[in-house]
């Protein structure tokens, strides 16, 4: 009965080990992480596009 056991146990902690599903608690964390850069990305593509406009214009200006 204990050697059964023990490699039952082994069995399932390899079958554990190797295991590469993700779990609702793995999903979770990737939506919390991926939520605020959704929602920042467009912003900050609005403020890089601003700057490199306003630059552009400025250098514009520097030359005439």
């Amino acid at each position: 009965m204990k050697k059964w056991w023990h490699r039952k146990k082994q069995s399932t902690r390899r079958r554990k080990k190797d295991n590469d599903r993700h779990t609702f608690i793995d999903f979770l964390a990737d939506v919390l992480f991926w939520i605020p850069e959704v929602i920042i990305f467009p912003f900050r593509v609005l403020v890089f596009l601003i700057r490199g406009l306003g630059r552009w214009i400025g250098d514009l200006f520097d030359i005439v």
